[in-house]
Order: C-alpha cells, then sequence, then structure tokens
C-alpha cells in the first residue's frame, strides 16, 4: 500500500535583512571635507566636499 503524501508547509516570509552598516569613516555620510589650497606657500582657503575612498560615496560600510 501507497503511503499518503503529507502537505509540505513552507515558510512565505524570509526574515528580515540586516540593516547595511553605516561607513565607520565618516558615519554614514559619504562626503567628506578637502581643505582647498592656493598658491605657492599652498595656504588653505576653505572647504569643498568630495567622496569617501573608503565607501566611494555609498555611506554603506564596504564589504570584508
Amino acid at each position: 500500500m501507497a503511503t499518503a503524501k503529507r502537505p509540505t508547509t513552507r515558510c512565505t516570509s524570509a526574515p528580515p535583512k540586516p540593516a547595511p552598516a553605516k561607513c565607520p569613516v565618516w558615519d554614514g555620510t559619504g562626503e567628506v571635507s578637502r581643505t582647498v589650497r592656493v598658491g605657492r606657500k599652498r595656504r588653505a582657503v576653505g572647504e569643498q566636499s568630495g567622496l569617501c575612498l573608503n565607501c566611494l560615496g555609498s555611506g554603506e560600510a564596504p564589504a570584508e
């Protein structure tokens, strides 16, 4: 005699994925301040924003 098939139960909802970690260098903003220097004596005149070279501006920690 054949055995009866049992209905399989599958979980329809996956566990939530953890939020990506923030870049530890610049607190997840993805931008850094760079000093602007001009002239032969390289005097500082101000700052401008640039991309974080650790996370390349995404704000997320790079994969290990």
